[in-house]
């Protein structure tokens, strides 16, 4: 087997095991509604295995950056079913993350005036950037209530419903990258005394009930997947070791049949912990080329490859890769700009 030898994967076969990894875009307006520009950047790469989203708000709680899309109304719905449509039309398929941001918010891309929600009021540290007031800190967040959390996780299970309304295949939980279910995870950003907080089992058990809410809402399981990132200490997650965490996620969550769980490699062999302790289809992200993406799946490290940047810049990454083509090098300075630039203007092979 290699990258281009079909894949079961939940409720579908994949052509290959190529899949395009979830990346903020920032080309939605400001009521979090998708971009026109995003029919063809999705349909572009239709040819992956599977494409994944860039991270959907759940609700406006969720919200925090600038520019980015939402799915918890009418208008966003039917901005993304013009993206998912055109994917279909061209024999794709597509899973959308979503993505609550917690405490990794600034008011200024809000379009509410709520506080932002945390498991802990704890400040991360860093900045974003706003289009109206340039780069701020992230805002102080409130903790979650106990009562508010069921609250909470209802959103991602109407955002489960509202993705598949708007035609996409499944969804992913964003449980990486420092946002809220990482949050939740993590014991730098997680102080809670509740059955949220403090052991392992507590502190995984936002992720297990969030996870099960999804695939209710799906009526499947095999829609459902998730994506976590041990050791990634982006957006202020500091974990001195965090594999006995997400090990003891993999085998609470092994059982549920999902689609698949998506690892984002952060240079401490967490995928390799992973793979031992999930028995589903494990997808792995994080610097790989065609050789290491190949070996990784012949030695059963992985069944699919995740590709980011490459896929960022080169529409044609399938194309590429079958035929050892050059790729282009992508423009981080054009990664979150408005407009087609760096976006729908890469040129294609030939």
């Amino acid at each position: 087997m290699d990258l281009f030898s079909p894949l079961t994967l939940g409720d579908y076969t994949l052509t290959n095991r190529i899949a395009m990894a979830p990346m903020t875009r920032s080309r939605s307006d400001y009521q979090g509604v998708q971009s026109e520009l995003a029919v063809e950047y999705y349909s572009s790469r239709a040819d992956a295995g599977l494409l994944i989203t860039e991270g959907v708000a759940p609700s406006a709680m969720g919200l925090g950056y600038a520019r980015t899309p939402g799915i918890y109304n009418d208008e966003q719905i039917a901005a993304w079913k013009k993206v998912t449509d055109a994917v279909h039309a061209k024999g794709g398929r597509i899973f959308v993350q979503i993505m609550h941001v917690g405490r990794i918010a600034h008011s200024a891309n809000r379009t509410i005036a709520d506080q932002p929600v945390a498991p802990s009021a704890i400040q991360a540290a860093g900045q974003m950037w706003t289009d109206s007031q340039g780069m701020q800190p992230n805002d102080v967040p409130r903790a979650l209530e106990t009562s508010e959390i069921p609250g909470v996780i209802a959103e991602f299970a109407t955002a489960t419903k509202n993705a598949l309304a708007a035609g996409f295949d499944g969804v992913e939980l964003h449980a990486a990258s420092g946002y809220l279910p990482n949050q939740f995870l993590s014991p730098s950003a997680n102080q809670r005394t509740d059955q949220y907080g403090g052991s392992i089992e507590n502190r995984i058990r936002f992720v297990v009930e969030t996870l099960q809410a999804m695939i209710a809402a799906a009526g499947s399981a095999g829609k459902v997947g998730i994506k976590v990132s041990p050791g990634m200490k982006f957006n202020a997650i500091d974990d001195a070791d965090p594999i006995p965490t997400f090990v003891a996620l993999a085998e609470a969550i092994s059982p549920m049949g999902l689609a698949y769980l998506h690892v984002m490699r952060a240079g401490i062999s967490a995928e390799t912990n992973l793979r031992a302790a999930y028995k589903g289809t494990l997808l792995v992200g994080g610097g790989f080329d065609k050789a290491q993406g190949n070996d990784a799946i012949a030695s059963g490290a992985a069944d699919g490859i995740v590709f980011g940047n490459k896929f960022l810049a080169n529409a044609d990454l399938v194309k590429r890769l079958a035929t050892d083509a050059p790729l282009n090098a992508p423009d981080p300075s054009t990664f979150y700009t408005p407009g087609p630039v760096g976006y729908s203007d890469y040129p294609l092979l030939g």
